[in-house]
């Protein structure tokens, strides 16, 4: 095989990756009831480190549309919601918000995929001990 059959398999491979339904669906449905935060601070930290995954207020970027981008992203804001939605807070049976700071503290989030696609997220260090502070306050 030579090196033209390969790149125009693989472009064949992402065109039919197009019509596969899953990941289109980019919904945010609507604030049932948020956190009460500790502060302004946490809060907006949360929302640029961890809100698209983590709330109902999920900003879809454009390559959210095209497979299989679309599909990683789906799953994983499906995730985050399933696990940890402030936006549903005391109305979603589970919500693992205690376990939060732990997850920052530990580099376990925001995901490395996340910080490749969303630089602003990256955290300082004088950032994440404010915010993992913010998080035990908020959640504990």
């Amino acid at each position: 095989m030579n090196g033209k059959m390969i790149i125009g398999g693989a472009i064949l491979l992402v065109g039919a990756a197009q019509f596969v339904p899953y990941g289109r669906n980019h919904d945010n449905p609507d604030v049932r009831q948020e956190v009460s935060w500790d502060s302004r601070q946490t809060k907006e930290i949360f929302y640029r480190a961890c809100g698209d995954c983590h709330s109902n207020m999920t900003k879809w970027p454009w390559y959210s549309n095209i497979a299989p981008a679309s599909w990683l992203i789906t799953r994983d804001v499906t995730e985050g919601r399933k696990n940890f939605n402030v936006s549903m807070w005391g109305v979603q049976k589970v919500n693992k918000g205690a376990y939060a700071s732990y997850q920052v503290q530990e580099n376990k989030m925001p995901p490395p995929q996340y910080l490749l696609a969303h630089p602003e997220a990256k955290l300082s260090k004088a950032e994440k001990e404010s915010f993992i502070k913010g998080l035990k306050a908020t959640f504990e």
